[in-house]
């Protein structure tokens, strides 16, 4: 019987088999480090649940209704000993797990950066990370770097054991960035910008995906990261650049267009602005970058020092060939009523009164973006 037995769980054997852990058993320093607590966290844990299950087990035994040497006490109701056990363990359980979540929680923070590559390599001084800029598309990545210049979609490169410093953006809704291998997620959101630091040890090719459903082509939204030697990195960064394609704006805004299962592409050059343009969303031609509203909000909105503010930037960007990003044209609030008013009753847009150095009305105000 007890071959038949091993038999019949060889299927389960063979399932079991095709398991891939590799959240358990990564490429990459902080996902070991980020291993090493779920395996630590758990042994903690188990700790409580495994007597728990077991003495469940023993008492549901020992005292079944046909035992009849189990011993009867219907007047017990307090143990001094039994309170100690019970309160005691758990609660040191849970001071541990709170000193090493407390602890980790520092060390492995992604926005910190790296000080060591594996734990018996600190970074070499004078170490330059790897900036990696990324952007979450419907559905589908992109990656931009800008010490080389260059950008490609649904695939990803670093050499072996350089630190990587990733900028991670969103086009429109909140995604999820993450490489089993290389670190645990962060999240991508629009008009904001996150961080990652990571490194991968091992040379190899491993899968990132999208952990958060951002719609009907989330199950396409994955890629292969390279983990390539220095000789081998340099090569694909050489290839990337032989790429015929450009990422300007007006690429990027045909790339940025709802689409599934998209094959790699390489871009040789990239617009060195396009992703702080991503960030603040005002890659389109006439939009005003959030970071520009906010200078305009910090000088006190569409009065007269917030006027000034916004004629200062418009110069700004207008100079340093960046005119694609403003408004053409801005007003008050009072300003767009009265306009409104004057046109009552016509199919039409409210006139916008351009910016002008003139004071306007007192009392808060916000702009208004024709």
């Amino acid at each position: 019987m007890s071959r038949y037995r091993a038999i019949a769980l060889l299927p389960f054997m063979a399932a079991l088999s095709g398991c891939n852990l590799v959240v358990l058993n990564p490429a990459g320093d902080v996902a070991s480090q980020q291993g090493d607590l779920v395996v630590i966290s758990t042994l903690l844990m188990l700790l409580i649940i495994v007597p728990v299950m077991a003495l469940t087990v023993l008492f549901a035994w020992r005292y079944r209704q046909s035992n009849n040497t189990a011993r009867y006490e219907p007047d017990w109701d307090h143990s001094t000993q039994l309170e100690l056990v019970i309160w005691a363990a758990p609660l040191l359980i849970i001071i541990c797990l709170g000193a090493i979540t407390w602890v980790t929680t520092h060390k492995l923070d992604p926005y910190r950066p790296l000080d060591r590559i594996a734990s018996d390599k600190p970074v070499p001084a004078g170490t330059k990370p790897l900036d990696v800029q990324v952007v979450a598309l419907d559905w589908k990545w992109l990656f931009v770097y800008p010490e080389y210049g260059i950008a490609s979609v649904n695939e990803m490169a670093a050499p072996v054991d350089r630190p990587i410093r990733f900028s991670i953006t969103a086009s429109t809704v909140m995604n999820s960035f993450y490489v089993p291998a290389l670190a645990g997620m962060i999240y991508a959101m629009p008009g904001m910008e996150t961080k990652l630091h990571a490194v991968i040890n091992e040379p190899g090719t491993y899968k990132g995906f999208s952990s958060n459903y951002s719609g009907a082509g989330f199950s396409h939204m994955r890629f292969n990261f390279l983990g390539l030697s220095n000789a081998d990195f340099d090569g694909w960064v050489s290839k990337v650049k032989s790429a015929n394609g450009s990422l300007d704006r007006n690429a990027y805004l045909a790339l940025e267009k709802p689409s599934e299962a998209v094959p790699v592409q390489h871009y040789g050059s990239v617009d060195p602005k396009l992703f702080n343009a991503v960030v603040n969303m005002c890659v389109r031609p006439g939009t005003m970058c959030m970071s520009d509203m906010a200078a305009i909000d910090r000088a006190g909105g569409m009065n007269a020092g917030g006027k000034a503010a916004a004629e200062a930037i418009l110069r700004a960007n207008t100079l340093a060939g960046f005119p694609d990003t403003q408004p053409t044209g801005l007003c008050t609030v009072a300003e767009a009523v009265e306009a409104a008013a004057s046109n009552s009753g016509a199919v039409q847009r409210p006139t916008v009164t351009p910016i002008s150095a003139s004071a306007s009305p007192a009392g808060p105000q916000r702009l208004a973006n024709p």
